[in-house]
């Protein structure tokens, strides 16, 4: 009788949280918060299924496997390591070289929107948004590179030598990433090799480069294009925080008349 209390008690608050999480989801759901409403459904889902247990009694195999990453979090983790703004399709064959858990490309498509959505509807109510990378010259959403608000505006710009630069970084800190890991990551090297190849000095297969060489070679001409685009980033940053008085503008860029391209762009 004591045990079939406990159970009866454990299903009701169960479904008391069954209840609030369907309500949240909604409210998500209806504010346009498609990244936070997914999150809310898989905890509901969770809620579920342990109802389901504590009624049954037994744990249906699904239950006992941990929850799924969000999305957004794979993707912060990939772009935290490459520390630039990159490509979807870097993105992705960074997290599936260097992490763990499945991250479809298919989920990529609206990621950035729901983002925009979600900072819109509750500013800075995350500890981090992924945002777009801005152009210098006209602070527009830069075509297909991702980023995270959490970088300095300055590094969130994109320039006529970023995408060189931003190549040349990105080889360097999977290079180093690399060097700290036991040998024998093919999957690694072989999204090294892809940026490293187009490196001056770098000439090897992918199974036999070594992230040491790239580091050195990436420095090398690193030096010679740094100075110039962070000079350049670093205008269109002071630019972007005088002209876009709209934080959100600042994370996600402005969509640009006529008006606006001569009032924006720099002369």
């Amino acid at each position: 009788m004591d045990t079939l209390r406990l159970v009866t008690d454990s299903a009701e608050e169960l479904e008391v949280r069954i209840s609030g999480l369907r309500a949240e989801v909604r409210r998500a759901a209806a504010g346009g918060d498609r990244a936070g409403a997914r999150q809310l459904r898989a905890a509901l889902r969770r809620a579920e299924l342990a109802w389901d247990a504590a009624v049954l009694g037994s744990m249906p195999e699904e239950a006992a496997e941990a929850p799924g990453v969000p999305v957004r979090e794979h993707v912060h983790r990939a772009l935290t390591l490459l520390s630039v703004p990159s490509s979807p399709k870097l993105v992705l064959a960074t997290h599936e070289a260097f992490f763990s858990g499945e991250l479809l490309p298919a989920r990529l498509t609206s990621l950035r929107r729901d983002e925009e959505r979600s900072f819109r509807s509750a500013p800075y109510a995350r500890p981090y948004y992924l945002c777009a990378a801005l152009t210098t010259d006209l602070l527009a959403p830069a075509r297909g590179l991702m980023a995270v608000s959490s970088w300095p505006l300055e590094r969130r710009m994109v320039g006529p030598l970023s995408p060189r630069v931003g190549l040349l970084v990105s080889a360097i800190r999977l290079a180093e990433h690399l060097s700290a890991q036991p040998a024998g990551d093919t999957s690694g090297l072989r999204v090294l090799w892809r940026l490293a190849v187009s490196i001056p000095g770098i000439s090897t297969a992918p199974d036999s480069l070594d992230p040491a060489e790239v580091i050195e070679a990436a420095r090398r001409e690193l030096a010679v294009h740094e100075d110039e685009d962070a000079r350049q980033r670093t205008a269109a940053a002071r630019r972007a925080a005088d002209q876009l008085a709209d934080p959100a503008a600042q994370l996600f860029g402005v969509r640009l008349g006529v008006a606006d391209r001569r009032r924006i762009e720099v002369k």
